[in-house]
């Protein structure tokens, strides 16, 4: 998945804004996008996000990930290879991962804020579960349908349909998020995902085997 910047949210908001002012307000998340199609005109404070990160903050070799829960990519590299490297060297102390959503369509930034909703500790337990079902979800039919599947997911990790509401409803969340994610791919560059930044340097999507590679170089191993 490739695109990417202000320029696509912008569009997105416009297309989608006479969409929700159709919807009841009960089925649908409120209107995120528009809003932060918008934010680089107002005072949005990042600051308030909450970085999801594993493994030892101490870790010799940081990678930071750069994913769109809409990009198929994504989903074959998190049931593949991140597994294998979650194994061999996040668990064991050896690689710091950082996760960081892309938000190409309103449904990925959806997705995200299900994700999120329950905090840090079911973050990555969440993101699981909607990689496994994109398939299922990202197809369901329109934004209703897909939602509605999104909402499954979040009662399947045991959010409670009011928090589930709560979160979705967050506009000034949803705006806070696309902001903090276009600076964080400014400064890194992100033109596709996933897309990763280790030990500070831009590196593509690949194999375990290339993967497992680059970090034992930066582990001198």
């Amino acid at each position: 998945m490739t695109r990417f910047g202000t320029i696509f949210s912008a569009a997105v908001a416009l297309a989608a804004g006479g969409y929700w002012l159709s919807q009841p307000q009960s089925s649908l998340p409120s209107n995120p996008l528009v809003g932060a199609a918008y934010a680089q005109e107002t005072e949005v404070d990042t600051s308030t996000i909450i970085e999801m990160v594993q493994g030892a903050e101490d870790a010799p070799v940081e990678i930071i990930e750069y994913a769109s829960y809409t990009c198929p990519h994504c989903a074959a590299f998190h049931e593949g290879p991140y597994k294998q490297l979650k194994k061999d060297f996040i668990d064991t102390g050896k690689v710091k991962f950082v996760y960081r959503e892309v938000y190409f369509d309103r449904y990925g930034l959806w997705a995200s804020m299900i994700a999120r909703c329950a905090g840090p500790e079911k973050f990555f337990g969440l993101s699981d579960l909607i990689y496994a079902g994109q398939s299922d979800w990202a197809r369901a039919g329109g934004p209703t349908e897909i939602v509605g599947e999104l909402r499954k997911i979040g009662r399947l990790a045991g959010l409670d349909n009011d928090s589930l509401e709560a979160c979705l409803q967050d506009a000034n969340k949803a705006q806070t998020l696309v902001t903090w994610y276009q600076e964080n791919a400014e400064e890194h560059g992100i033109e596709s995902t996933p897309s990763f930044i280790v030990n500070g340097k831009k590196v593509s999507n690949q194999s375990y085997a290339d993967f497992k590679a680059l970090i034992e170089a930066e582990l001198g191993s």
